[in-house]
């Protein structure tokens, strides 16, 4: 495997060659799977790792009127704790546009529509292990049109609004710790300028 769009380290010179030479299931859940993968390292030695297989998300920086963000107190499972994040889910629809994700996204979780769906980037989550990648959105020109939360947890979950003057604040005193939530938070503040 090479890196994207080329194989340059970037220092001008080839990247070392991984293959990866296939892969068997150890487990299979609703959204995702854990899988056996094999490769083969630049020197030909055979290794194995176990890789999650994700179908991907969306995550959406809804931002009001006044310059806030909207954010979830949701409870997640996998670390037993509430977190507050920006609206975000798996795209579990086959074939669902990703924009279309987003909306729905944003509407069941926060019960708005957006004049303005603005792409962000993406990212890897967690690359040491999982190849999820979630592609992030701004959402502006908001505009209430009901919630449709579906999950057990979604159904619990607050809507919280956050001034972003507080945003960077809460992050350094740990109230928000979502990687996801800070990073699409980063990216929207630095295509907007400095914050308002």
């Amino acid at each position: 495997m090479t890196g994207p769009g080329g194989t340059g380290d970037g220092t001008g010179g080839p990247l070392p060659e991984f293959r990866w030479t296939g892969e068997s299931e150890l487990h299979r859940g609703w959204a995702i799977s854990l899988r056996r993968a094999r490769f083969v390292d630049p020197d030909g030695v055979a290794f194995e790792r176990d890789v999650v297989r994700h179908p991907g998300a969306v995550a959406v920086v809804p931002v009001t009127a006044s310059g806030s963000f909207l954010l979830v107190h949701q409870y997640r499972p996998a670390v037993d704790r509430w977190l507050l994040e920006i609206p975000a889910g798996t795209r579990d629809v086959a074939d669902e546009p990703v924009e279309v994700t987003a909306a729905r996204e944003l509407a069941e979780e926060v019960g708005c529509a957006a004049d303005r769906l603005t792409p962000l980037g993406t990212c890897l989550n967690t690359p040491g292990f999982c190849d999820e990648r979630t592609v992030l959105y701004a959402a502006e020109g908001l505009r209430e049109v009901g919630n449709d939360r579906q999950g057990v947890e979604e159904r619990f979950l607050s809507v919280v609004e956050v001034p972003q003057d507080r945003f960077a604040q809460m992050v350094d005193d740990g109230d928000i710790e979502d990687a996801i939530t800070i990073l699409a938070v980063l990216r929207f503040l630095g295509r907007t300028g400095t914050e308002r």
